[in-house]
């Protein structure tokens, strides 16, 4: 590839928006290095790392000269610019759809993210406190969402896989692979997802860290 790629994201693989620009890597089949930033030691805040990431944050994308941050923005990036599976739907209203999920996942919510880690998905997670109420609200209005949003008898939100199904789903596991309650239905599509051989392949990543 005359424009290599590498994928710059967090140094311990648990950061759900470098899991999904990784998804939509391996569901394109686009070769790509890794190359891990150590967030602990602060490394993303050094002047090498900035000049590649100007929000300082994974993940960021350097596709030849050109560095990109911000997951959703990638992912749409490599939908556009490289050919094979498509990350989002190829009907207007239905791509529009997908990015609305994507970015409700990322600005509603939090209750959710403070109390089940996306690190507990990637090892036994320790006995955790039940839910908080607000956490229980927050759980109940993604159930509502998502029920909406997944066809009956389908296995993806659309007609095809997207990357909202991953992101979606990763929403759905903080919840179901910690032991919370979660419909039948909801949890079985978040396990199918999470099954998905490009999702796999990062669950297989070392972390010595945890």
């Amino acid at each position: 590839m005359s424009n290599p790629l590498t994928l710059y994201t967090d140094a311990n693989f648990i950061s759900p928006y470098a899991m999904s620009v990784f998804v939509a890597l391996q569901e394109k089949g686009v070769p790509f290095e890794l190359s891990p930033v150590d967030l602990d030691r602060g490394a993303q805040r050094e002047a090498g790392y900035v000049s590649l990431s100007l929000t300082g944050k994974v993940p960021a994308l350097a596709h030849g000269s050109f560095t990109l941050a911000e997951s959703s923005a990638i992912t749409e990036y490599v939908d556009e610019v490289f050919p094979g599976t498509a990350l989002y739907p190829t009907d207007a209203t239905q791509r529009a759809r997908a990015r609305q999920i994507q970015a409700w996942l990322r600005t509603d919510l939090m209750p959710i993210r403070q109390e089940r880690s996306s690190e507990n998905l990637f090892r036994r997670p320790p006995p955790l406190a039940p839910l908080s109420e607000e956490a229980r609200q927050a759980a109940d209005r993604l159930f509502a969402v998502a029920d909406r949003l997944l066809p009956q008898d389908a296995d993806t939100l659309f007609e095809a896989w997207s990357i909202a199904d991953f992101e979606l789903a990763f929403m759905l596991n903080r919840l179901a692979l910690c032991g919370d309650a979660v419909p039948r239905r909801l949890a079985d599509y978040a396990d199918r997802q999470w099954h998905r051989p490009s999702a796999r392949r990062w669950v297989a990543l070392p972390r010595p860290s945890l």
